[in-house]
């Protein structure tokens, strides 16, 4: 009865909790502290390596986080005439492992420069090392779901998480039912990941709310020592 009991508060209601600090969080610190509303770079402290952890890191995460949104939110329905639920699953293994390899190099590049190098450990806050080593430790998590995932290539256990996602995000009730019999490792990683939703307010990754996709096309910012 208790492991059924945390089971639901784990899968059942975390979720709702988790997206609503995420949502208002964020809302309350951009109306009330915008100062705080940005990356903290440090580049200027230390730029050695920073260019590739920082760009392996980056790429990595946004396709992991794409292929998440539409892979767990797409119903089965929706690609069933084009592929099978396995052939998804095989799509997913090899993008998600090329891009989780990638996003792990790229952070644990960034994380050991922030705990390592003293000028940037001392310029980042708490929540700043907790949150890469949290991501550091969520794609390796990621990563290691790809083991039991080649041991079932039918895509069942894809189409559970996908209806647990699906649940959750469209209230439909009885999200935490869909993970019943999934394996520790893929509860784990969901586990984690809801705690990144949780503490994401209060960290320097609201800036991704403001898109900016103008990066791509600006031209470099030039930064010149004095003398």
């Amino acid at each position: 009865m208790v492991s059924d009991y945390l089971h639901q508060l784990v899968y059942g209601y975390y979720p709702y909790l988790a997206g609503t600090v995420f949502l208002l969080g964020s809302l309350l610190r951009f109306d009330h502290g915008q100062y705080t509303w940005k990356t903290g770079s440090s580049q200027m402290l230390s730029s050695k390596n920073m260019r590739l952890a920082s760009n392996l890191f980056h790429i990595g995460i946004i396709t992991i986080f794409f292929g998440h949104l539409v892979g767990l939110l797409t119903p089965h329905w929706v690609y069933a005439p084009f592929m099978s639920a396995g052939t998804k699953q095989i799509i997913a293994i090899v993008v998600g492992g090329i891009a989780g390899v990638m996003c792990l190099v790229g952070g644990a590049m960034l994380a050991y420069r922030r705990v390592a190098n003293p000028r940037v450990r001392a310029s980042s806050s708490l929540m700043d090392t907790l949150m890469i080593l949290l991501l550091v430790v969520q794609v390796s998590l990621g990563l290691l779901t790809i083991i039991p995932a080649l041991n079932h290539l039918d895509g069942g256990v894809m189409i559970q998480l996908a209806h647990w996602a699906q649940a959750v995000v469209f209230f439909q009730g009885g999200a935490a039912s869909y993970l019943v019999g999934v394996g520790f490792i893929y509860k784990l990683h969901i586990l984690v990941g809801l705690t990144i939703i949780l503490i994401f307010p209060f960290t320097r990754l609201v800036h991704v709310w403001s898109a900016p996709f103008g990066y791509v096309t600006r031209r470099y910012q030039l930064v010149r020592k004095r003398g």
